[in-house]
């Protein structure tokens, strides 16, 4: 086992706190010791050796279901304030989003069912410009206190649904700039979180994607290394040890959460024992990616993104036993639900030529919502 793989970081879980203010945050969070990621129990790994894990009965696939998966704590704080907003008469309309609250599409949807209109595609900035009067939801990925403060100054009512995990690497930003350090941050070009970071401290925060973007850079006097929070510790390692050998006296504050890590560690120990793994998470959750990317590269087993159940297909399952099912932090249970419930149905060895195709999406339903 790689040694990433052990290193998992103290994190946080609390009670959802009550709006309130000129900007309402996210709930703070008391610390609590992580939930143990479970291995792969040992009688699963004792009847795949013995060459019958793929029947249930004789018959059926068999289907893993690796925990944890799903709904992280920054997540579920981002919908509860939506749900809440959508639901106050008091706040101003429209209601909008600037960007997706989470990246998944179906959890977008059931927003725009609630009266909740999402605006995507451009820069928060450009975004803003958009709206004139109402209310503004900004989203858990963060955001640049500019556009903060271009939405006050447009007397727009203003909720902060940011993660608390990327607040956290906000503050860390802003302290090493007050104490003179430039800013390497390691993330994805397009992601929206690179996007708010960058914005705690412009000309200060530079961007590192490869090692072609950190050759491209001169900076003079200290040095501080960051990380997005949905990277993988794989993802990054190389980055860092090039940052570090380029700037040897670099303080380096990995900032991959606690949930990002955890999901990618259970994926590592115990997809390993499946045939096939299969990921249910949208398009654009840089998340749901890494998972793919840990399934192939350190469980050395071939894996696939689905936005939902109908993203399945049969020759995927042909001759397959034993199917890894996880899922992003953005991802709804009930569409990562109703994957699990389809293949639990087929035959060992993969659907029939010729049989039905998977069910359309189950559509999703935020907790709450009416």
């Amino acid at each position: 086992m790689r040694a990433w793989l052990v290193a998992i970081a103290t994190g946080s879980m609390g009670p959802y706190g009550p709006l309130g203010g000129p900007f309402r945050s996210a709930s703070p969070h008391t610390p609590r010791p992580p939930p143990p990621v479970q291995p792969l129990p040992a009688r699963l790994l004792a009847r795949r050796a013995a060459g019958n894990v793929g029947s249930r009965g004789g018959s059926l696939m068999q289907v893993l279901t690796i925990s944890p998966r799903g709904y992280c704590y920054g997540v579920v704080d981002a919908l509860t304030m939506a749900r809440r907003v959508a639901a106050d008469p008091g706040v101003p309309r429209p209601i909008h989003v600037l960007g997706m609250i989470v990246h998944n599409r179906h959890v977008v949807e059931d927003l725009r069912r609630q009266g909740i209109v999402t605006l995507d595609g451009g820069s928060r900035e450009a975004l803003l410009e958009q709206i004139a009067c109402g209310t503004v939801i900004f989203t858990a990925h963060g955001i640049a206190p500019e556009v903060k403060a271009k939405a006050r100054a447009r007397g727009l009512t203003c909720f902060d649904a940011t993660c608390p995990d990327v607040t956290r690497t906000h503050d860390v930003i802003r302290d090493r700039v007050a104490h003179g350090a430039e800013i390497i941050y390691v993330g994805k070009r397009g992601h929206p979180e690179p996007e708010g970071a960058v914005g705690q401290a412009p000309g200060h925060v530079h961007l590192v994607e490869t090692t072609e973007d950190l050759e491209g850079l001169d900076l003079p006097g200290p040095v501080a290394v960051v990380t997005q929070t949905t990277l993988s510790q794989w993802d990054t390692q190389a980055l860092i040890d090039a940052c570090r050998a380029r700037y040897p006296g670099a303080e380096v504050f990995n900032e991959i959460c606690l949930a990002t890590q955890q999901r990618q560690q259970a994926v590592a120990q115990q997809a390993g024992a499946a045939d096939l793994v299969l990921v249910v998470g949208d398009a654009r959750s840089n998340n749901s990616n890494r998972l793919v990317q840990v399934a192939q590269e350190i469980a050395g087993r071939p894996a696939h993104r689905i936005d939902s159940v109908e993203d399945i297909r049969p020759e995927w399952l042909r001759g397959v036993r034993t199917v890894a099912v996880t899922a992003g932090s953005s991802t709804p249970t009930q569409l990562t639900n109703q994957v699990v419930d389809y293949l639990r149905a087929l035959p060992d060895g993969g659907p029939a030529e010729g049989a039905a195709p998977p069910p359309p999406a189950a559509a999703v339903r935020l907790p709450g919502a009416r």
